[in-house]
């Protein structure tokens, strides 16, 4: 087991192949993991293209953070995992702790042990998407910052399941990845976010949940707690004013395209806040310094954000056991990490709707 296979971007801008490398020694505090499954979001072929190849700053490179796996080895002073363990959380772009191969490492305290109910490759569906979708509602903003979150009460911890009853939310998306369940993170995950994003909204106690949605997905994100949806070529200010009279105070655009969130800001009440996870993108002639603005950033890893997502993950497997937070669809990517590249085109060209595409490494040739 000293080597491995995994998909390097050798160069910025650069063709991914697949390479043997060295297998990782895990540090204190740290696994190392054999990946089982991994789920592929839209940064992961947004950060190899000019706009975005910035935050990649090593090469070779390694992308991916959607894992699933077991646990192959453990570092020093590490008692709460063991060899052999079932695991998933969300990775980095970093090397030794990025997805797009066959072992990676980890800091246990960002780790979920694979609740019973899910396979590896449904696991794989949901750790960027239930950061992304946990942080936008639940994070505080740094002084100073405009990344963070709502800052409201974490669903999972006490008195934060039920708290917002009878206020509304809108969710722009529908059908994205982020909606079922930052910037980096919302290029990151969008889609799954806004499927993760209803069910987070449940638990909260929000009501209405109004998110928009193409009609064939409406059955779906109404069986993760959207009580209204609308058909995203409507009027949004007129179909939200026939659902409810209540002043929208909370809007989380999990899409977040230049059309989207012009639209969405008009809807926003005074006073409210509106949660975006790419780029402000709305025209400066309708800023009002009422209206709270807040770009996720969505990541464990980041120090700012670290005791959120140690709360969070600490959680998730009860979330997932409960069936209170749901995977996604999965589909297989064949031929393992080789796959990768036309499957990222698939993904790129719009070709995937309330699925997510899931690799399983071992399968590489």
């Amino acid at each position: 087991m000293s080597t491995q296979k995994a998909l390097l971007v050798p160069e910025k801008l650069g063709r991914p192949v697949v390479q043997d490398i060295q297998v990782y020694t895990p540090g204190p505090g740290e696994l190392l993991v054999e990946i089982k499954a991994v789920g592929l979001n839209p940064a992961d072929w947004k950060f190899q293209t000019k706009e975005h190849a910035a935050v990649i700053k090593e090469y070779p490179a390694i992308l991916g953070v959607d894992i699933a796996g077991v646990v192959k080895d453990v570092g020093e002073g590490v008692t709460a995992f063991g060899r052999g363990d079932k695991v998933l959380y969300q990775g980095n772009y970093v090397n030794r702790n990025a997805a797009f191969q066959q072992y990676t490492t980890v800091s246990t305290d960002i780790v979920s042990k694979l609740p019973s109910n899910l396979s590896f490759e449904e696991a794989a569906t949901l750790p960027a998407a239930v950061t992304t979708a946990a942080y936008g509602l639940y994070s505080t903003r740094p002084s100073g910052g405009e990344r963070g979150g709502a800052g409201l009460t974490p669903a999972w911890q006490e008195g934060g399941r039920g708290k917002y009853t009878g206020q509304p939310i809108l969710v722009i998306g529908g059908s994205s990845a982020v909606g079922q369940a930052g910037k980096y993170l919302a290029v990151l995950a969008t889609g799954a976010v806004e499927l993760i994003l209803l069910q987070f909204a449940k638990l909260s106690g929000f009501s209405p949940i109004i998110t928009t949605a193409s009609s064939h997905n409406v059955a779906l994100v109404k069986s993760l707690g959207a009580t209204h949806v609308i058909e995203r070529d409507a009027p949004l200010a007129a179909a939200v004013k026939s659902i409810t009279s209540e002043p929208i105070k909370l809007i989380y655009d999990a899409i977040s395209e230049k059309d989207t969130q012009n639209v969405a800001y008009d809807v926003l009440a005074p006073g409210g806040t509106f949660v975006i996870v790419l780029q402000l993108a709305v025209e400066k002639s309708k800023i009002d310094k009422s209206k709270t603005i807040i770009d996720v950033y969505g990541s464990p890893h980041d120090p700012t954000q670290r005791e959120l997502g140690m709360s969070l993950w600490a959680n998730v497997a009860r979330l997932v056991e409960n069936g209170e937070i749901k995977p996604n669809n999965v589909e297989i990517v064949p031929n393992g990490l080789a796959g990768i590249p036309d499957a990222l085109e698939k993904l790129k060209a719009g070709k995937v709707s309330a699925t997510k595409l899931v690799v399983q490494p071992w399968q590489t040739g």
